[in-house]
């Protein structure tokens, strides 16, 4: 169970899809090896007949891949759509599909061919509905602009400071008490941390700053309300609670240095955008930094959901997208979806263990016989009748229509690329990959030791 566990985390870091396939085809190899096994063939003949499979179903599917270009947009959202299509929220797959692909193209790197996804901040916000979700191109902070002072809550021409120091009086590094005897040392203090907060403000309007993202504290309080008040009188807009592993995604956005003390504090350190407002939702106030420096690698996508469920459910299709997208630029080929990749591979591993001898033979069509669960399973899950779908697409790749598949929506077999049913090579190829690496391995595994 671990073991499947892992695979399907590994196919989600490789590949970002096909979690599920990979552990059903793994399956469906662990069940012939239990044959093979019961047949007397040896675990090591098995496992290198398998590898040899593996290689030739990887070289079938290579050869059925069409090449793809990453900057046909549409395209890539045929592809991101069949990822969507058996989601919960596949209804909205003409709004997420382009959403994903719009934004994987604004930060991939074509001469590295990879995407680093972590330039794509996914922001949950609760309310609305899934077709409320929008790419901003720019920062969205789900909390609203602290303004119980009276402090702005839109600026133009925003010049914003990251701030990793607190706005509040300073504590003692040890824990101890302060006796305060009469009321003219008790002013004192007070007086000090008013000219201490004071001091602080008039440091950070001096630089220019006009908007001021603050990090959380753990130590203390980030800001007081002293701080809210000079800040409201000094009209710097505030926004509070900014979570530090936010901080270098938000710097990379506006191209700025985060600030760590008052005595770093430098108008160079600022960042810049165009407009940073409040703006109201369903379910309470978000605030969006729009007009970012060019050029800029980074994303953000405002997900939206009207119960948790959905909400969890649009974030996790909204990854797989994204992933599918980067899936093309890693490995710039498509294939057929709905099962038909693995049925003929299954049928041409058919043909390819007539050409071998002896165990090797009988294992390599086991490994064939076996990769008929994915449209099995397909068919299933559909609704339909899995023997009868399996050998009537079994019989269509025997006469040459490589690109047969289940059309779920209409309940037949169609050809799946005019049916516009496409999906990244690397997610099939790795899938096959990932499962017989795990098969290989656990039958490398000579005995359990028992644990208590």
């Amino acid at each position: 169970m671990v073991q499947m566990v892992e695979l399907s985390k590994s196919q989600d870091i490789e590949a970002g899809d096909g979690t599920t396939s990979v552990v059903v085809m793994a399956g469906g190899l662990l069940n012939s090896c239990s044959g093979l096994l019961n047949r007397g063939i040896h675990p090591n003949q098995i496992s290198d007949a398998f590898q040899l499979a593996c290689k030739k179903s990887t070289e079938i599917l290579q050869e059925m891949g069409t090449p793809v270009d990453f900057n046909d947009r549409e395209s890539l959202i045929k592809c991101t759509t069949t990822s969507l299509s058996s989601k919960v929220v596949s209804q909205n797959s003409s709004l997420l599909a382009p959403l994903a692909v719009d934004a994987v193209m604004k930060i991939a790197d074509p001469l590295d061919n990879n995407a680093d996804l972590n330039m794509i901040r996914v922001v949950r916000k609760l309310g609305g509905t899934v077709d409320d979700t929008e790419l901003v191109d720019g920062i969205v902070f789900t909390q609203k602009a602290a303004k119980g002072a009276g402090g702005p809550t839109r600026v133009q021409n925003a010049k914003i400071a990251v701030l990793q120091f607190q706005l509040s009086p300073p504590k003692t590094d040890i824990e101890n008490s302060v006796v305060i005897s009469d009321y003219q040392q008790m002013d004192r203090i007070l007086k000090e941390e008013r000219t201490y907060i004071a001091d602080l403000c008039k440091k950070i309007a001096k630089t220019g700053c006009n908007v001021i993202l603050l990090q959380k504290s753990i130590l203390r309080d980030a800001i007081t309300d002293l701080g809210l008040h000079f800040l409201a009188k000094l009209k710097i807009m505030l926004v509070r609670d900014v979570e530090r592993d936010e901080i270098e995604f938000i710097c990379r956005t506006l191209q700025c240095v985060p600030i760590a003390s008052p005595d770093a504090l430098r108008p160079e350190k600022l960042g810049k955008a165009d407009l940073v407002e409040e703006i109201g939702t369903s379910d309470g106030k978000i605030v969006k930094v729009t007009g970012v420096p060019k050029p800029c690698k980074t994303v953000s996508i405002l997900c939206r959901g009207s119960n948790k469920l959905v909400l969890d459910e649009n974030e996790r299709s909204i990854h797989d997208a994204l992933c599918v997208v980067r899936s093309l630029l890693k490995k710039k080929f498509m294939i057929p979806g709905g099962s038909a990749p693995e049925m003929e591979v299954s049928q041409r591993l058919m043909e390819y263990s007539k050409t071998l001898g002896g165990a090797e033979s009988y294992c390599v069509r086991a490994y064939a016989e076996a990769l008929e669960i994915i449209p099995a399973t397909l068919a299933e899950n559909a609704g339909l009748n899995p023997i009868n779908i399996v050998t009537t697409l079994r019989l269509m790749h025997a006469n040459g229509d490589k690109n047969a598949g289940i059309n779920v929506r209409k309940g037949t077999i169609s050809n799946m690329m005019e049916e516009n049913v496409v999906q990244p090579l690397l997610v099939s190829a790795s899938a096959l990959e990932l499962a017989t690496e795990a098969v290989r391995m656990i039958l490398k595994i000579d005995g359990f030791v028992p644990t208590l």
